[in-house]
C-alpha cells in the first residue's frame, strides 16, 4: 500500500473497530494468553487483583498509530481485565521500543499497532477472549499479534495449555491429531489447485516440514486455544489456534483445529477434566 494512505485508512478502520467493540457478539462463539513476541504464556497471579478498568485506546500522530479495543464489561473478571492490559501494554511498549529508535527522526511511514479484544465465550465456569491485531514496523506487512485467553471465574484462574495436558504421551495425542488434520487440508488444497506432480510433491514437502516443526509434542506449541462447548456447557472440543508462520507461510493466515474431547480426555489433568464432556 502507498505509505500517503496508510494512516488515514488505519484512523478509519480503528474508528469502525471501536465503535463494532461496543457491541456484544451475537451469543456465545466458540476460538491462553501469550506474549506478542515469543508466544509463552503470560504469567499467572490467582491471588486477588483490584478492579481495573479498561479503556479503549486511539493514538495517532506523525510517528504512530495505536488503536486498542477491549469488550464491554469485560472488567468484572479483574483478573482476566490484569492479563489482557499486560498483553497490550507489551504490544505497545515493543512498538514504542521501535519508534524510539529514530531518535529525532521519524519513519517514512507511523508505525501502527492495531489491536482488538473480543469475548468469544462466557459461562459461569469459563469466559474466553481472543487477541487479534498486528504491529508495524517497516517491512512488507505488519507482524500478526494473536492471543487467546480463557479464564475460568469460579476457580479465577487463567487457564493455561499446561494445565490441562501435563504429560509427554498427552502431547502426543495432540500433536498427532492437529498434524493429521492440517496435512489433511494443505492436501485437499493442493488437489483443487490441480498442481502439476513435481509442483505438487514440492507443496506438500514443504507444508509437511512447517507443520513438523509448529506441531512438536509440547505445550507452548499448543498454547493458543478456545473451548467448544456443547449444549450442556461442557467442553467437547479444543480450538487450537496456530498464527501465521507456525504452520504454514503468511500468507495462509491464521489457522485452526478443533481437538475433540474424546482425544484429549485420557490426557487431562483431574483437576479439569470435570469442564469436559464425557
Amino acid at each position: 500500500m502507498n505509505p500517503v494512505y496508510r494512516t488515514p485508512l488505519l484512523i478509519a478502520s480503528l474508528a469502525l473497530a471501536l465503535a463494532a467493540c461496543k457491541r456484544e457478539p451475537d451469543g456465545p462463539q466458540p476460538p491462553t494468553a501469550a506474549t506478542p513476541e515469543t508466544g509463552a504464556p503470560v504469567a499467572d497471579a490467582t491471588a486477588p487483583v483490584a478492579p481495573l478498568e479498561l479503556k479503549d485506546v486511539i493514538e495517532t500522530n506523525e510517528r504512530y498509530v495505536v488503536g486498542i479495543t477491549y469488550p464491554p464489561g469485560i472488567d468484572r473478571y479483574p483478573g482476566l481485565a490484569k492479563a489482557l492490559s499486560d498483553y497490550a501494554q507489551a504490544a505497545r511498549g515493543e512498538l514504542m521500543e521501535a519508534v524510539d529508535g529514530f531518535g529525532n527522526d521519524k519513519p517514512t511511514a507511523p508505525y501502527e499497532l492495531s489491536l482488538s479484544f473480543e469475548k468469544l465465550l462466557e459461562t459461569p465456569q469459563v469466559v474466553a477472549v481472543a487477541a487479534d491485531g498486528s504491529r508495524y514496523t517497516g517491512g512488507a506487512h505488519g507482524q500478526p499479534l494473536i492471543a487467546r485467553f480463557v479464564w475460568l471465574p469460579q476457580q479465577n484462574h487463567l487457564l493455561s495449555a499446561g494445565d490441562l495436558v501435563a504429560t509427554p504421551a498427552g502431547w502426543q495425542a495432540v500433536s498427532d491429531y492437529v498434524r493429521e488434520q492440517l496435512l489433511t487440508g494443505v492436501t485437499l488444497r493442493a488437489d483443487a489447485d490441480e498442481l502439476e506432480p513435481a509442483e505438487r510433491s514440492e507443496v506438500l514437502k514443504n507444508a509437511s516440514r512447517m507443520i513438523d516443526d509448529g506441531t512438536e509434542p509440547k505445550a507452548e506449541n499448543f498454547a493458543h486455544f478456545v473451548p467448544v462447548l456443547d449444549a450442556s456447557g461442557h467442553i467437547s472440543a479444543l480450538r487450537f489456534v496456530f498464527p501465521p508462520y507456525q504452520v504454514g507461510p503468511y500468507a495462509d493466515g491464521t489457522q485452526t483445529v478443533d481437538v475433540p474431547a474424546s482425544v484429549l480426555r485420557p490426557h487431562l489433568s483431574p483437576t479439569y477434566s470435570g469442564l469436559f464432556a464425557q
